[in-house]
């Protein structure tokens, strides 16, 4: 794992508690954010959220990521831009959210902080 990959994955901890990383097969990294507070509109209080690190990070921007596998709207409807979806790499399924940044990446001023900064606001968005 590089060094600015260490450094980011402290500042979410630092943010979020125990975020979990892990090191898989093709050089990917699957990092692991537990207990996200949703807003009311959502079927849950809280979710954990996953996102896959590209091996190229930060020059690679992020892209995708997943919740809890049973997370629904709270009158039971799928979320907008979701899927249940396997974690490439894993054996776990997953709430796959097909959301994208809307500016450009910037591996000079993105971090993995300004990635759960588009996720927390997606999830905001209770649509």
């Amino acid at each position: 794992m590089s060094g600015i990959l260490t450094m980011q994955l402290e500042q979410l901890r630092e943010r979020f508690g125990d975020v979990q990383s892990r090191s898989m097969a093709s050089g990917t990294t699957l990092v692991t954010v537990p207990d996200v507070r949703l807003p009311e509109g959502w079927s849950k209080a809280s979710t954990t959220i996953r996102f896959l690190v590209p091996p190229g990070y930060p020059f690679a921007q992020l892209d995708c990521f997943w919740a809890d596998a049973e997370l629904r709207l709270a009158n039971g409807a799928t979320p907008q831009n979701s899927a249940q979806n396997a974690i490439p790499e894993t054996t776990e399924q997953g709430l796959w959210f097909s959301w994208h940044l809307t500016c450009p990446w910037n591996p000079n001023r993105d971090t993995l902080s300004t990635w759960m900064n588009v996720v927390t606001e997606r999830m905001r968005q209770v649509r």
